[in-house]
Formats: C-alpha cells, sequence, structure tokens
C-alpha cells in the first residue's frame, strides 16, 4: 500500500459547511480539491477564499484549490499518479446522496468515502444502502469499497483546527486502515469499525433527540430532562440499530453516544435550534428558511417514524418529535403526554 503519510489526492464532493470544514482539515496535508455544483457560490469563494454561503469566517488554506467543475473534480483522483492513494469524499446531505452517486456511476472512481447523516426519506436506505444500490458491486460480487466517516464534529470547530475525534466504519478492513491513515492527523483522531449500520444509525437519529432537546430547553424543563432525554434518547437510538443488525456496543461510542451529546447540547447544532424555535412557537417552514442550511433531522424524523413502525420498535420520542413536525401537534402538549407514558423496565 502507498504511504498515505505523505500527501495524497482527495476530492470533496459538496461545498456545504461539512464538506468545506473536511477539505480544509485535510489541505493542511493532502493535494485537496473541493467541488461545488453552484459555480457563482464556487466563485465566490475562490474570490474570497473563503465560503462565505456556508461557512463564513474561516479562510480556504492556500493549498486548498475550489471548482464547479465535476470533471475536473473527478480529473483529479482518477488521473492521479501511479503511488497514490485518491479518495473521492462524498459531502452532500443525505438527500443529494443518491444523485451524486448517480453522477459517479460507471466511471472508474477510486476509494468513496461519505459524510452524510439520515435514512433517505422515499426509500427509508441508510447511506451504504444508496451506495451499493446505485454504484453496484464490484466485477467480483463485493460491493464498491466504501466507507462512512462520521462522529461529533461542528463544521465550524473542525475548521478552527479544533479538537476532534471521528470514527470510520467499513466492512473492508483494508480501506478502514487507508481511510484512518488518510485523515488521522493533527488535530483529528480517526477510529476504525467494522459495524457500518450502527455507527449510520447512531449518526442519523441522534439529530431527531437534538430537536427533542431543543424544545425541552425552550420550554424550560430543565437539566434534569435534558439527561433523561439524552439518556432515553440513547435507548431508541439503539434499539432501532439492533434490530437492523447493528452491534449494541457501537451506540456506546463516538458516533453514538457522543454524537448524541453534542448534538442535543451545543449551541452549534442546527437541529437543536429547530427543537429552540418549535418551542417559541415558530412554524416549521420559517424555522428552515431562517436556518439557511440542512436540518437532517427534519426529514430524518418522518422517515425513522415510518420504518419504526414497520419494524415494531417503541421509539415514543422519535414519534413525539415528527408528530410536532409534521402533525401540527403542540410542543407542550407532546411534552406532557410523554411523561404520562406508563414506567416500563429501563434497560427493555
Amino acid at each position: 500500500m502507498p504511504d498515505t503519510k505523505q500527501s495524497q489526492p482527495i476530492t470533496v464532493l459538496g461545498a456545504g459547511a461539512w464538506g468545506t470544514a473536511v477539505a480544509i482539515a485535510l489541505a493542511a496535508r493532502h493535494d485537496v480539491l473541493l467541488w461545488g455544483r453552484n459555480p457563482e457560490q464556487m466563485a465566490a469563494t475562490e474570490a474570497a477564499r473563503d465560503n462565505v454561503t456556508y461557512l463564513p469566517g474561516h479562510p480556504l488554506p492556500p493549498a486548498l484549490r475550489v471548482t464547479a467543475d465535476f470533471e475536473a473534480a473527478l480529473a483529479h483522483v482518477t488521473g492521479a499518479a501511479a503511488g497514490t492513494t485518491p479518495l473521492v469524499i462524498a459531502a452532500s446531505p443525505v438527500a443529494g446522496l443518491r444523485p451524486l452517486l448517480q453522477q459517479l456511476k460507471g466511471r472508474a472512481i477510486p476509494n468513496i468515502v461519505w459524510l452524510c447523516k439520515g435514512f433517505e426519506y422515499e426509500t427509508g436506505l441508510l447511506p451504504h444502502q444508496v451506495v451499493r444500490e446505485v454504484l453496484g458491486d464490484t466485477a467480483a460480487g463485493a460491493p464498491v469499497p466504501g466507507a462512512a466517516l462520521s462522529g461529533p464534529s461542528f463544521a465550524q470547530e473542525v475548521a478552527r483546527g479544533l479538537p476532534c475525534g471521528l470514527t470510520v466504519a467499513s466492512n473492508d478492513a483494508e480501506l478502514r486502515e487507508r481511510v484512518v491513515s488518510l485523515v488521522h492527523g493533527g488535530s483529528v483522531r480517526v477510529y476504525a469499525c467494522d459495524d457500518m449500520v450502527g455507527v449510520e444509525v447512531g449518526g442519523a437519529v441522534k439529530n431527531i433527540l437534538a430537536i427533542a432537546t431543543g424544545a425541552a430547553d425552550g420550554l424550560g424543563l430543565g437539566l434534569n430532562a435534558r439527561a433523561a432525554l439524552i439518556t432515553r434518547g440513547l435507548a431508541e437510538i439503539t434499539r432501532l440499530g439492533v434490530t437492523l443488525g447493528a452491534q449494541a456496543s457501537t451506540f456506546m461510542g463516538l458516533t453514538g453516544m457522543g454524537d448524541l451529546i453534542l448534538t442535543c447540547t451545543g449551541d452549534l447544532s442546527r437541529n437543536r435550534r429547530v427543537g429552540l424555535a418549535l418551542a417559541q412557537g415558530k412554524q416549521l417552514d420559517t424555522i428552515v428558511r431562517e436556518l439557511g442550511h440542512v436540518a437532517e433531522g427534519v426529514p430524518c424524523a418522518k422517515a425513522v417514524r415510518e420504518l419504526a413502525a414497520k419494524l415494531g420498535v417503541d421509539m415514543p420520542i422519535t414519534n413525539a418529535v415528527a408528530g410536532v413536525l409534521f402533525d401540527g401537534e403542540s410542543v407542550q402538549e407532546t411534552v406532557d403526554r410523554l411523561l404520562a407514558r406508563d414506567p416500563r423496565n429501563e434497560l427493555a
């Protein structure tokens, strides 16, 4: 295997906040090209050397190149010199993953890593399932080598060079090792895991719980209520994940408990801000418009409610969030209904 401690060609497909932050972090050690689909946005980003639309105030390092030319972005990795380890990082939201993969289908792309967290609403699929459905299998019948990179990480802090811990999950042990070697370094620590389902479920459902926690905090229910919501939320995540084939222990790690705590308590969390705004009586369309960014917990709540009902998994907090978001239910009445639930064995 090439020495991935040396500079390697990496293309980041998606110039939102998180894609830009990852590109900034990796550009300190690798040859990184950041692609965005909007030519005007990318021209403005290049002119200012700052993603003024999605990550303002975090200057791009001199070595980081940006483009709106998809072919040039792919050529950066597909035409890489022999002896290098090129990597494609898909940094779209879940809703944009399938269209992005369709642009890649049939091309001789190198290893692919995705950053999105959520379930695809129309299908209820996790990201790795979408990847396999679109890109298919290799000639040997195995899934195209890919990995999920996830964990507790606010884009603004990563772009500032503050420490964070991430997990790369893949069924391909060699790819896990390669991604760790490429991404781990500086202020970013990366751990490996073979439980892709667990990592993706944790990253998806924690966004729903962050909306719930934000709403509770917005109502002034106190720190005791916040702790209870986070803990019972982790139980919901674990129940769903294990039903889907995940390992229960995964949810005690960075992509379970770690990401849940960060997203539920950190004021940089967009999903938490959705909950805070709901508690103020704002309408969902107003909240989303004011955010100006994707809050993955909103579509995820609908997808997970439907999936849990189909699988027979008890997820009362998720159902409550979906009820407020999509059924016109009152935040306060929903809280009262949750508190009125019959007691049960905590670990059941």
